[in-house]
């Protein structure tokens, strides 16, 4: 199968056609800084992670291009409100950026430009704009004409009545404008702002060229891939087209990606219902493979993703319970060295694993269709590490297989690096947090439970479990002793209760 792709721009599942065969361009609108991290940037670079790694895994060269947008009206009220400048917040949240990614084990791109540092390429996109009269100077500010761009609209497909309405406040109808929709590219600086000497006095950029100029001037005038959220579309994207393609006359992005929005318990994600979250405090009560799970997991990238508690919960345990197989498959192969003639008895899984990862990737990166074959592959890892004796040696040659099989994947999934007694020990402790006890508490009433059984006081074992029980912590015994879980469906009960 060959890779398509979803576009935005024309509507359509397109077949994937570099420009350059054999290399992508790729461009993401990164993050303004003026604030932490939250889920919806988690699920944004999380699928365009997904997206890069795929590329890279398929053998196609590929430029990857994120911004910060380091110059801009938040940064400079939020810097005002925390007496630092706009430069010093955007720093300080940009370390935190990479902390939250890094763990999440997104990928870095391979050049991240900023808006500071890229002032000498937005002036002269801005100038090529006036010189072809598409932008004109007003009093310092420069305004991108959308009456000289017939094509204004053709990505989100609204008319100028609907692009007004949506624009909401973004649309200041001011006298200096020709056309109440005209956007700022340059802007006339106030007294304490960051500006920057320009032929039309000392200004800073506006919001939407630079993401123009700095694509342009890293991949060309014509790239092949741009990313981002929905809520990107407009006025964001329809604006990098109207100033890319009225500067150039060419083609601006071959192919537009749109990611869905985060939803909570079924409502948008907003800060003024409260149910706004950031990745740090996701971070502090999950293992971060936990997040990057339920984000590749629950739905197709395009669609919206429902969070909710429960869901990651499930999460959780879904990827506690692979890295207990990986600790137990890689247990039976450090066992010994033992080999068997003979065909493997998962054969067919096995040569089949990879052909149905990449049709499922192919079909416009379809992360929740590539899994699939994870969860039969994790359960032949169980019943090898279940073994009998007889058949251990088999067993202990479909492990190396499949394992095998798992790694190589792993360049696109990015899970499984982690070593498992050391994820699982983290795990725990996390799980113990929510539960709301200690690791030291629950092992002491584990003693406790063993000392009661030793003295056949079966009634204070009980009760102990179901003391134990009441946090979540579930039970599980067994000839080589007593393990636990933490069962954060109880915790949650018990909460709403």
């Amino acid at each position: 199968m060959t890779l398509k792709i979803q576009d935005t721009e024309s509507g359509e599942k397109r077949v994937f056609e570099p420009l350059v065969p054999g290399k992508v361009g790729m461009y993401v609108c990164g993050v303004t800084p003026y604030d932490r991290c939250h889920l919806g940037h988690a699920r944004c670079y999380v699928v365009y992670d997904l997206v890069y790694r795929y590329l890279k895994y398929i053998g196609y060269d590929v430029t990857y291009v994120r911004n910060f947008t380091d110059v801009d009206d938040k940064l400079i009220a939020r810097g005002a409100e925390r007496g630092m400048t706009p430069m010093e917040l955007a720093q300080e949240n940009i370390d935190y950026f990479y902390r939250d990614m890094d763990a999440l084990n997104i990928l870095r791109p391979t050049v991240e430009p900023r808006v500071s540092t890229s002032i000498p390429q937005i002036i002269a996109l801005v100038q090529r704009l006036v010189d072809r009269g598409i932008a004109y100077p007003v009093d310092g500010d420069v305004y991108y004409s959308i009456e000289k761009f017939p094509q204004y609209g053709k990505l989100s497909k609204r008319s100028q009545d609907e692009m007004m309405a949506g624009a909401s406040g973004r649309v200041d109808e001011n006298q200096k404008k020709r056309h109440p929709m005209d956007f700022a590219v340059w802007k006339a600086s106030k007294p304490g702002e960051p500006h920057w000497t320009s032929p039309w006095g000392e200004g800073r950029p506006g919001w939407h060229i630079e993401c123009s100029a700095m694509s342009m001037s890293i991949l060309g005038e014509t790239f092949d891939i741009h990313g981002g959220g929905r809520d990107l579309v407009f006025p964001h994207h329809e604006n990098e087209i109207a100033q890319s393609e009225g500067a150039t006359g060419k083609q601006y992005v071959r192919y537009f990606m749109h990611n869905g929005f985060v939803n909570i318990d079924k409502q948008k994600m907003s800060k003024s219902l409260g149910n706004f979250f950031s990745v740090e405090e996701i971070l502090d009560r999950y293992e971060p493979l936990v997040l990057r799970w339920f984000m590749m997991s629950s739905t197709h990238y395009k669609n919206p993703i429902n969070f909710s508690t429960a869901s990651l919960n499930e999460a959780a345990a879904k990827v506690a319970y692979f890295y207990e197989t990986l600790k137990k498959a890689q247990a039976l192969i450090d066992e010994s060295s033992e080999t068997v003639a003979g065909p493997l008895p998962e054969q067919a899984f096995i040569d089949g694993f990879e052909g149905k990862f990449t049709e499922a990737m192919d079909d416009d990166f379809n992360v929740v269709r590539a899994i699939e074959p994870l969860f039969e592959a994790f359960k032949i890892l169980n019943e090898c590490a279940a073994a009998k004796k007889k058949k251990r040696a088999m067993a202990r040659m479909v492990a190396i297989e499949v394992l095998g099989k798992i790694k190589k994947l792993d360049d696109v999934y990015g899970m499984f690096g982690e070593n498992p007694a050391e994820y699982l020990a983290r795990h725990r402790e996390k799980a113990a947090k929510r539960a709301g006890v200690s690791l030291d508490w629950i092992q002491q009433k584990i003693d406790e439970r063993l000392a009661a059984r030793d003295d056949k006081n079966w009634a204070k074992a009980d009760e102990i479990r179901d003391e134990l029980l009441a946090k979540g912590v579930v039970l599980m015994d067994s000839p080589s002793g007593t393990d636990w879980a933490v069962n954060d469906v109880v915790n949650e009960e018990s909460k709403e209760a």
